[in-house]
């Protein structure tokens, strides 16, 4: 059991790497656009959008690997050290970052604490552009450090994801997907069993535009997806391949296939399905193209023996 737990955890790491690697080359594309050029795109292509090597990740996967080294390395949530992290990534000069992200750590740049940063930004931002996918995209390795307490799971996970989107929407939608990946990997549940047990839990607090797109996972039809930067559509749409598809190859190939924010859809759907199905049901050429591999691996590891999993 504990190797089948060390697996599945690697999965949400791997899973999310992947899902962002197939899908950064073709961010902002149609589907049809998509198909026409790739026709079912089931391997790691170079170049299109970004303009990368095959394999290469995006803001989703290094700012997942920010949260990861800090958990790691402190041994607990320290949002200020995970904030610093952030901002030392910024200033490496990364090809893409979120408007609402890159204006958080700039006022923790600029002198603002960590836990009001964010805050700050949200305040100042109109609806529609407040409440985008950028925290969501990186939160899974909290399911991992605190997945054997899920209050305390909630509420890293919703102040980790303020460090940068304090919008609610945003906060318990990273405690919502890190709900379900903890029950994945800790428990093995089933799939519609980790999503019960999570809208269980956020269903009294969390806004209710959030909790009915979650509830609506297991009747939606794939068409009724959307695949834009909304924190809302974005969890719908990862929840909706990772717990439904068959295998985790297909989870992150048909959420990639939607186009739009198809790096941040994929990487979530691929936390959820590789936290479901481990990391050993990842196509190895994926793995192996992806430069991060190794590190995902060694990061779930000392994530799980924080929670006491190993």
């Amino acid at each position: 059991m504990e190797d089948l737990t060390a697996d599945r955890a690697m999965g949400a790491l791997l899973g999310l790497a992947c899902g962002d690697a197939l899908g950064r080359p073709v961010e902002f594309r149609s589907p049809t656009s998509i198909e026409s050029q790739h026709g079912r795109l089931d391997e790691l292509v170079g170049h299109g959008t970004h303009n990368q090597p095959a394999g290469t990740v995006t803001d989703d996967t290094d700012m997942m690997l920010c949260i990861a080294r800090s958990l790691a390395e402190t041994g607990d949530f320290d949002g200020a050290d995970i904030a610093e992290r952030f901002l030392g990534w910024y200033e490496s000069g990364p090809f893409d970052i979120g408007i609402m992200t890159a204006q958080s750590i700039r006022a923790f740049r600029d002198g603002t604490a960590w836990d009001e940063a964010g805050r700050q930004v949200w305040e100042a931002s109109a609806e529609g552009s407040n409440a985008g996918n950028g925290s969501v995209m990186r939160c899974v390795p909290h399911a991992l450090a605190f997945g054997d307490d899920p209050a305390r799971l909630v509420a890293v996970s919703r102040e980790s994801s303020a460090i940068t989107h304090a919008d609610p929407r945003c906060t318990w939608g990273c405690a919502l997907l890190n709900l379900v990946v903890a029950a994945l990997v800790r428990d093995g549940a089933e799939p519609e069993a980790a999503l019960d047990a999570a809208l269980d839990r956020v269903r009294a607090d969390a806004p209710a535009e959030l909790v009915e797109a979650a509830e609506a996972v297991p009747t939606l039809d794939a068409g009724d997806l959307q695949n834009t930067g909304y924190v809302v559509t974005t969890v719908q749409a990862g929840l909706y391949h990772g717990l439904r598809a068959d295998t985790a190859e297909d989870a992150i190939v048909d959420a990639v296939a939607m186009g739009g924010d198809a790096d941040t859809i994929g990487a979530v759907a691929g936390a959820v399905a590789g936290a479901r199905f481990g990391a050993s049901a990842l196509p190895d050429d994926w793995v192996e193209t992806v430069a991060v591999a190794a590190e995902c691996r060694d990061l779930a590891e000392a994530l799980l023996a924080l929670s006491g999993d190993e």
